[in-house]
């Protein structure tokens, strides 16, 4: 997958976080490279009274990242850590300040959002259209290369800032 040079620097810098042996020409995995864009998420968003000294980032189940969830585990952001937690589909999603939503469960991205109804998780998927539908980051693939689009209304709506350094890369933001 081809980067633009600004993506390419930013990420350049974290893939040192995850230890990617990456040599001239070797491709990254999409979900390795798609896990660079979540702690980047996660790095560059401010929640109101966060005071805890973790980050809960909350998948489900049927999640395409494999084995480098186990990456970001841990993983510090400022003065906090990363918690990774798998979620079944019923299961309630308010200890979360983080949540990926995979395409298998688009289909009930409605509920979803209802569920978190306006609480600071920072809701973050990879299907089309996702951030016209309230999803505040949705990441795709364009030309191979790995582009977001910001809902930055949906993220005001549930108290949560994402920086301006982060809404500068993004291909589109929703007001």
């Amino acid at each position: 997958m081809k980067l633009n040079k600004s993506v390419s620097s930013f990420l350049l810098s974290l893939l040192l976080l995850f230890h990617v042996p990456v040599s001239h020409g070797e491709v990254l995995p999409e979900y390795r490279l798609k896990a660079v864009f979540l702690y980047n998420f996660i790095t560059f968003t401010e929640w109101p009274d966060l005071s805890a000294s973790t980050i809960v980032l909350c998948f489900y189940e049927q999640h395409p990242f494999g084995r480098t969830l186990e990456e970001l585990n841990g993983r510090q952001v400022n003065t906090r850590a990363i918690r990774v937690l798998l979620k079944k589909r019923d299961e309630s999603l308010l200890d979360c300040q983080a949540l990926f939503i995979p395409n298998a469960e688009i289909g009930n991205l409605t509920a979803i959002l209802d569920m978190l109804n306006s609480k600071p998780v920072l809701t973050i998927a990879d299907s089309e259209h996702a951030t016209e539908r309230g999803v505040m980051l949705n990441m795709q693939i364009k030309d191979e290369k790995i582009t977001f689009e910001a809902n930055l209304a949906a993220a005001r709506h549930a108290g949560l800032t994402l920086s301006s350094r982060l809404l500068r890369l993004a291909t589109k933001v929703y007001q």
